[in-house]
C-alpha cells in the first residue's frame, strides 16, 4: 500500500483514509475519548477483568445504598412494587388432588424460616425481597439448595463471596467455572465473608459447589440481570449513575451547609480609600493553617447569634443570600430523574409527588414503571422461583409415595421423570391496583361478561388464587344463607304475625333501601332489580307491567293474575273474580279505561267500539286518553 507521491504506508494510516459506513466509527475532537474498550470487540467479562475493581464498584454501590438519602429508597420501593406480599405458584398437573398436594407442601414449606432458611430467620417472601435488592444494588446473588435435617432448606450466597482462587485462571470468570460453551459447571465461594479489598483467596480454602448433583439438577440458583449473551456476573444497576448520585448528594450537602453558614451572619464592610484600624478586631476562636507553600492564614470561628463589632470608620450592612437559589430546584430534578430512569422509576415515583403533573401524566409514568416491573418480576420467576419449586417437587415426590406414584404414571419413561406433568405449574405475580378502583372494578366485570378472560385467571392477575378466592365466597354465602335461615325460623316462632322471610335478613339494608343479593361468581340479576327483596322484586315487576299495559304493548289476562297472586302468595282467584274475567270474555283493560256497566270491552289498542243499538254520531269522537276515564254524560247523549 503506497501513497500518490510513491510512500509506503501503514495499515492505521490507510484504514484511516478509508470512509468510515458509519461518522460513529470516526474520530472526532467533539466526542470523549473512553477507556477500556477493546479496538477489536471483546465479550461482556472483559469488562470486568480486573476482579478488584468489580468488588470495588460493588462496595461503592452498596454504600450509596446504605447512605444516600434517595437511592435506597428509590430501590426499596422498586423492590416493593416487584414483590410486594410474594410471587405465588398455581399448579397445573391436571389432578385436583395433587395440586392441593403441592400447594398446601409449597405454603408449609414457604411460611416457616425454620423450614425454609438455613438460617432460620426468612420465610420465602422475604428471601424474595432480598435477592432483588441485592440484584439491584450488587448485581447478582446466590441462592444453594441444601439438605439440613431432612428438609431441603435455601442458603443465600452474596456476590462478593464469589471470588477466583489464585492460581487458577483458565475458564473462570469472577469465580465462575465455565465449559467451552459457556455452561456453569461450578462456583468458588469463600469460607468466610473477607474483605473485598484483600487478595484472592487459595483454592483450599474455598469451596468448589457445583451447579448441578449427581444427577443433573440444579442444586445452586444465579439470580442476576445479563445485558449481553457472554455476560457471566451481574453488574449494579448504580454503575451508569455513578457520577450522578455523587454529586446529587454534595450538591445537597452542600446547600446544606450553605443555609447554615447563612443562618449564623452575613455582613459587607463598607471602608473608605485609606481606611486604617489599626490592630484587627477579634470575632470568635481562632486557628492558624499553614498551607502548602508555607504561607499561613487565620480561620475564626463562627457560631449563630454573634455579634460582629465594626473598627471605627467601618460601615456594616448586613446581606440575606437567597438559599438555595431559583436554579437549584430544577437542577436537582433533572438529577433526581436522570437517577430514577436509570432504577425504572419517574420522578413521580421518585418524589412520592404527583403535584406537578395531571392524572393523565401520574398514570401514564406509573404504566411504564409497572412495565418494567412486570419485566423483572418475570426474570425473578425464571431464575430463582421456578428452579426452587421444581427442586422441591423432588423432594417431595422421594417422601410422598402419592406424588411419585402419580409422577410415574404421567411420565413418558418411567427414567425420565423430569417430563412428567407434576412439575407443570404457572407463576401468578402480584398485581397493582388501578388509580381509580371503580374504573378497574368495572372493567374486570366487563371482561368477564365478554368473556375476554377467566375468572381464575383475572384473580391471577391481582395476585390471588381463583380456586381459592371461590371457595372463600361459596363458603362466606353458605354461613351467611344457613344463619339467616336459622334467625328467620327463631324470629317467626316468636312473631308468628312477623313471617319474616330468610331474603329479607340476608339482604336487609339498615337504611331502608335493599342490599345487594348474595351472589356466587358468574351470577348475574336481572337488569333493574339488583338488591331487590322478595317483595320489592313483586312490587318492581307489578309496576313494570302497569306501565306495559298502560302503554298499550300488553293486554292483562287471568293467567297474569294467578302469576301476581302466587308471587304475593296471595289466594286464588275466587268464582266472582272468575265471573268478571269471563264476563270481560278473557281480557282486561287497564282501570283508566274500564267500559260503562253493559258495554262490551274495548281493545286495548284502540276506543270502546259503538253500541250495536246505538246510531252512528254525525261527527266522530276522538278515542279517549289513556289516562283520563270516559264521561258517562257523554255516553248517554250519545245512546239518545
Amino acid at each position: 500500500m503506497s501513497s500518490r507521491n510513491g510512500q509506503a504506508l501503514s495499515l492505521p494510516k490507510y484504514m484511516e483514509g478509508l470512509r468510515a459506513d458509519y461518522d460513529a466509527a470516526r474520530e472526532s475532537r467533539f466526542r470523549r475519548r473512553r477507556t477500556g474498550i477493546a479496538p477489536m470487540g471483546s465479550g461482556a467479562d472483559y469488562h470486568v477483568r480486573d476482579e478488584s475493581r468489580y468488588l470495588k464498584v460493588m462496595e461503592y454501590a452498596r454504600d450509596m445504598y446504605r447512605n444516600d438519602c434517595v437511592v435506597g429508597q428509590i430501590v426499596d420501593r422498586a423492590t416493593v412494587n416487584t414483590i410486594q406480599d410474594g410471587i405465588t405458584p398455581d399448579p397445573q398437573t391436571g389432578d385436583d388432588m395433587v395440586d392441593a398436594n403441592l400447594k398446601a407442601r409449597w405454603v408449609e414449606w414457604t411460611e416457616d424460616p425454620e423450614q425454609c432458611d438455613v438460617a432460620g430467620e426468612m420465610t420465602f417472601c422475604d428471601m424474595e425481597h432480598v435477592v432483588n435488592t441485592q440484584t439491584t444494588v450488587d448485581g447478582d446473588i446466590v441462592a444453594l439448595a441444601v439438605q439440613d435435617g431432612g428438609v431441603g432448606k435455601l442458603q443465600l450466597i452474596e456476590a462478593h463471596r464469589i471470588r477466583t482462587p489464585q492460581g487458577i485462571k483458565k475458564d473462570v470468570a469472577l469465580g465462575v467455572k465455565l465449559s467451552s460453551t459457556r455452561r456453569r459447571i461450578e462456583y468458588y465461594v469463600t469460607e468466610d465473608d473477607l474483605d473485598p479489598m484483600s487478595a484472592a483467596p487459595k483454592l483450599g480454602s474455598m469451596r468448589t459447589i457445583p451447579v448441578r448433583d449427581a444427577d443433573g439438577h440444579r442444586q445452586l440458583f444465579h439470580i442476576y440481570h445479563p445485558k449481553r449473551a457472554s455476560q457471566t456476573r451481574g453488574v449494579t444497576a448504580f454503575a451508569p449513575i455513578f457520577d450522578l448520585v455523587g454529586m446529587h448528594d454534595d450538591i445537597e450537602f452542600a446547600t446544606l451547609v450553605q443555609r447554615q453558614i447563612g443562618s449564623c451572619f452575613a455582613i459587607f464592610r463598607e471602608r473608605q480609600l485609606e481606611f486604617s484600624s489599626g490592630a484587627p478586631a477579634k470575632q470568635g476562636s481562632q486557628t492558624t493553617e499553614t498551607l502548602t507553600d508555607g504561607t499561613t492564614r487565620i480561620i475564626e470561628g463562627i457560631g449563630p447569634g454573634m455579634q460582629i463589632s465594626g473598627a471605627p470608620g467601618e460601615k456594616l450592612s448586613g446581606f440575606a443570600p437567597n438559599i438555595p437559589n431559583q436554579e437549584f430546584f430544577p437542577h436537582v430534578r433533572l438529577i433526581l430523574t436522570l437517577i430514577g430512569i436509570n432504577l425504572g422509576e419517574p420522578l413521580v415515583m421518585v418524589l412520592m409527588d404527583a403535584s406537578e403533573t395531571n392524572f393523565s401524566g401520574w398514570r401514564g409514568a406509573i404504566e411504564q414503571a409497572r412495565m418494567g416491573f412486570r419485566s423483572n418480576q418475570k426474570m425473578r420467576v425464571g431464575r430463582f422461583n421456578c428452579p426452587v419449586w421444581k427442586w422441591k417437587v423432588r423432594e417431595w415426590m422421594g417422601s410422598d409415595p402419592a406424588l411419585r406414584a402419580f409422577a410415574l404414571r404421567t411420565s413418558p419413561s418411567n427414567i425420565d421423570l423430569d417430563r412428567s406433568p407434576i412439575f407443570w405449574h404457572r407463576w401468578n405475580p402480584p398485581n397493582w391496583t388501578y388509580i381509580e378502583p371503580k374504573t378497574d372494578a368495572e372493567a374486570d366485570a366487563l371482561r368477564l361478561e365478554k368473556r375476554l378472560t377467566s375468572y381464575r385467571r383475572l384473580q391471577a392477575e391481582r395476585g390471588r388464587d381463583g380456586e381459592e378466592v371461590q371457595d372463600e365466597i361459596i363458603a362466606d354465602n353458605g354461613r351467611l344463607v344457613a344463619g339467616a335461615i336459622a334467625k328467620a325460623k327463631e324470629l317467626n316462632a316468636g312473631n308468628p304475625e312477623a313471617q319474616v322471610d330468610w331474603r329479607e335478613l340476608v339482604n336487609y339494608s339498615p337504611a331502608g333501601r335493599a342490599a345487594a343479593p348474595v351472589a356466587t361468581p358468574g351470577e348475574t340479576a336481572s337488569v333493574g332489580t339488583e338488591g331487590a327483596t322478595a317483595i320489592e322484586q313483586v312490587r318492581l315487576e307489578a309496576d313494570a307491567y302497569g306501565v306495559a299495559v298502560r302503554a298499550g304493548v300488553v293486554t292483562p289476562q287471568p293467567a297474569d293474575e294467578e302469576t301476581f297472586r302466587g308471587k304475593m302468595e296471595l289466594p286464588p282467584m275466587s268464582e266472582e273474580v272468575r265471573s268478571a274475567w269471563s264476563k270481560d270474555e278473557g281480557t282486561r283493560r287497564p282501570i283508566t279505561i274500564t267500559p260503562v256497566a253493559g258495554e262490551k270491552p274495548a281493545s286495548a289498542f284502540g276506543a270502546p267500539p259503538p253500541a250495536e243499538d246505538a246510531p252512528p254520531e254525525e261527527e266522530p269522537t276522538e278515542p279517549p286518553e289513556a289516562s283520563v276515564k270516559p264521561k258517562r254524560s257523554r255516553r248517554k247523549k250519545a245512546d239518545a
